[in-house]
C-alpha cells in the first residue's frame, strides 16, 4: 500500500485490552479520521471494554469479542475491510488476519528487547513512546502524527457533578489512584498515607471494587473524631490539610475519568488511569515499583513527575507485575524518596 493518503477506505482496528493500551491507541484513532478522506473505522475490543470507546466521536462502529473468536471473524468478514491495523499483535489478531486475508500491518511489541531488560537487565529499548510506535503501523496509510496528544470521551450521563463529591473536595482536590492490576506495581497502604499526608489537601481515593477495603484504611487514617478535638486541634496547628474521600469502588470507569480531568494534580501507579489522567493534560505524578518508564508507557504528552527506585539491581523483575515481591523486601516501593509540593 502507498504512504501517500488514501480515500474512501475501511479500516479495523484491532486492540483487545487492557484500559491503559486501549487509550493509548486514541492518537491512531484520531489520526486516520481525520487525515484520511472518505474513511470509514471501525474498533474491535473486548465486550468489558467496549465503554472506553462508545463515546469517541472518531469511530464509525465497534466490533466485540465476547467468546466465540470464530463468530467474530464472521461478522469482520461481512465488513470487507481494505486495511487491518494490529496494534495487539497476539495470537487472536494473528487468526483474525489471516482469516480475513487481507492487507494489515502490526506493531512491534518489543518481546526480544523487553525480556533482555527484565532478565538480563540489558536495556535495548528504544527511546520511544508506545503511542509513537503504535503511530508506525499506520504509516502506509500515509497517517502522520498530529499535535493533540490522547483521548479520552467521556458521555454526559457520567460527567460527575460538583453535589456527587463530599462538600470538603467540591471546590479543591487531588486525585490518586491507588489500584493496579497487580501488587507490584502499588504502593504498600503505609506508604499510600505518607504520601497523602504529604499532598496536605483534599484528596480523592479512586480504584475498582478490589480496591474498597485499602482506601478504607487509608480514609480512615485521616478521619476526624469528634472526640479527639486536641489531637485534631494539634493538626491544624502544624497546617495539616489532608481529608481523604474513599471514592473506590463508588464511580464506573467514565465518572472516575471525570473526577481525574477536573482534578488540581493527578497521582497514580502505572496503571490505566494514568493513561486517562494524561488525554486531560493533567500534571501527573507517577509511581513505578516492579516496572519501568523505560518499556515506552509513561505519561504522553503532559507535565509529569516520575518516582521510582533505581538503586535496584533486580528492577524490572516483570514487564507486568507479581502477586508479591519475588526477593521479599519490596524495596523497589518501600524505598522511594517522595519529594514535591502541590501549590
Amino acid at each position: 500500500m502507498s504512504n501517500k493518503p488514501q480515500k474512501n477506505l475501511k479500516i479495523l482496528i484491532l486492540r483487545f485490552s487492557s484500559i491503559g493500551d486501549i487509550v493509548l491507541t486514541t492518537p491512531v484513532v484520531r489520526t486516520i479520521k481525520t487525515q484520511l478522506e472518505g474513511v470509514q473505522l471501525h474498533y474491535c475490543t473486548k465486550k468489558s471494554y467496549k465503554g472506553i470507546l462508545e463515546s469517541n466521536p472518531y469511530i464509525d462502529k465497534i466490533h466485540t469479542l465476547d467468546g466465540s473468536l470464530n463468530d467474530l471473524i464472521t461478522e469482520l468478514k461481512q465488513e470487507q475491510f481494505d486495511f487491518v491495523v494490529d496494534l495487539h499483535h497476539n495470537l487472536r489478531t494473528l487468526i483474525i488476519k489471516s482469516r480475513l486475508g487481507i492487507s494489515s500491518k502490526a506493531f512491534n511489541k518489543l518481546n526480544k528487547e523487553k525480556w533482555l531488560f527484565v532478565n538480563l537487565k540489558v536495556n535495548k529499548m528504544p527511546n520511544v513512546h508506545i503511542v509513537d510506535r503504535y503511530m508506525e503501523t499506520v504509516k502506509p496509510l500515509g497517517v502522520e502524527m498530529d499535535n493533540f496528544g490522547l483521548d479520552y470521551f467521556i458521555p454526559d450521563k457520567d460527567e460527575v457533578e460538583n453535589s456527587w463529591l463530599p462538600e470538603t473536595h467540591q471546590k479543591t482536590y487531588v486525585a490518586f489512584a491507588i489500584g493496579g492490576q497487580f501488587a507490584t506495581k502499588k504502593l504498600p497502604v503505609k506508604r499510600i498515607i505518607e504520601v497523602c499526608d504529604r499532598i496536605n489537601k483534599p484528596v480523592i481515593l479512586l480504584g475498582g471494587k478490589e480496591d474498597i477495603a485499602e482506601g478504607e484504611q487509608i480514609a480512615s487514617f485521616f478521619e476526624k473524631r469528634e472526640d479527639n478535638q486536641p489531637y485534631e486541634e494539634g493538626l491544624r496547628d502544624l497546617g495539616k490539610k489532608t481529608i481523604v474521600f474513599n471514592a473506590c469502588g463508588k464511580f464506573n470507569l467514565n465518572q472516575s475519568a471525570s473526577i481525574l480531568k477536573n482534578a488540581r494534580a493527578v497521582f497514580t501507579h502505572d496503571t490505566g488511569l494514568m493513561h486517562i489522567a494524561a488525554a486531560f493534560q493533567k500534571k501527573i505524578y507517577s509511581i513505578w515499583g516492579n516496572t519501568t518508564p523505560y518499556f515506552g508507557m509513561y505519561p504522553y504528552r503532559t507535565e509529569f513527575v516520575v518516582y521510582e527506585n533505581n538503586k535496584l539491581k533486580c528492577r524490572p523483575c516483570s514487564k507486568i507485575g507479581y502477586k508479591k515481591c519475588p526477593k521479599g523486601h519490596f524495596k523497589c516501593m518501600n524505598d522511594i524518596v517522595f519529594d514535591f509540593w502541590i501549590p
